[in-house]
Parts: C-alpha cells; structure tokens; sequence
C-alpha cells in the first residue's frame, strides 16, 4: 500500500504558503485553440471585426480560458507530491474581474489553503484545497480561482 500520508504531511507544512509566480504571455493562437477546445461560436473570442466593436475593442478570451494557465504547477506541485493511485477533481470556484486578450502577461500565484483528511473504508481520503490569483502586466486582478481535489 502507498504511503499518502507522508505526501499529504509534508504538503500540510506548505499551507498558506505561496509558491513562486508563473508568468504567461498570452498569444491569440492560445485563444483559438482554446476556444476550438470548447467549441464556443461566441463572436468575441474569434472574430476580430465583430470584437473590434465591442466594449472590448478586440478579441478576449472565453472566462474559462484562465483555468488553463497554471495547472501544469498545481500538478507538479500537488498532485505529484502524492504516491496515490486516484486524484479526482472535486471542485472550482472562479471569480473573473478583468478579460485576457492576446498581448496580456498573467503572473499565475498558488498556494494551498486547506487539507483534511477523512478515513474511509479503504484508507485515508485527502481533500486538498488551492487558491490561485491571476494578475495582468498593469497589476491589475484578472480572476480569483479556489479548487479542491480529492486523493485516495
């Protein structure tokens, strides 16, 4: 059997705790591909005359795009510190402030705010909680996003 224990230890020594900012540079082909992902017809995200006219004045990325950006850290982090056979998605709450265009640099800042864990039938659950803060090139705040995963 797997040790998730000492995982979730030595992650739990970390709460609060943010971990370094990842800095991305958002390009219009991030967009796209984002948006063929989703299959979203919705004019802003693709059509440049139509976006140009808009409150925007150009193209934006769908709210759900940001989802995308700093996960890949989340993984290293979180979900690689754990010797566990099964990490489920449990939950994700996004606040969205300010739209991404292409040309936005996003600082993507992580940290974990919760753990617990609950002993089920066949071992110990862990329910992690994370928060991350997304910030554009003026400073400004682009999206507050907090999800939980579940490892057992």
């Amino acid at each position: 059997m797997v040790n998730v224990s000492s995982g979730i230890d030595r992650l739990r020594s970390n709460i609060g705790v943010e971990w370094e900012p990842v800095v991305y540079k958002i390009e219009k082909g991030m967009i796209q591909r984002f948006v063929q992902a989703i299959d979203d017809p919705n004019p802003l995200w693709q059509n440049e005359e139509h976006a140009s006219k808009s409150r925007y004045g150009g193209i934006v990325a769908p709210p759900t795009f940001i989802l995308t950006i700093g996960f890949e850290e989340i993984q290293q982090q979180i979900l690689a510190s754990i010797p566990s056979g099964t990490i489920l998605h449990g939950d994700t709450t996004l606040e969205c402030y300010q739209p991404i265009k292409p040309g936005d640099v996003i600082t993507a800042t992580t940290k974990i705010t919760n753990i617990r864990q609950r002993q089920g039938e066949k071992g110990k659950t862990a329910f992690i909680s994370f928060e991350i803060t997304y910030m554009n090139q003026k400073q400004e705040l682009v999206a507050n996003c907090r999800q939980m995963v579940v490892s057992y």
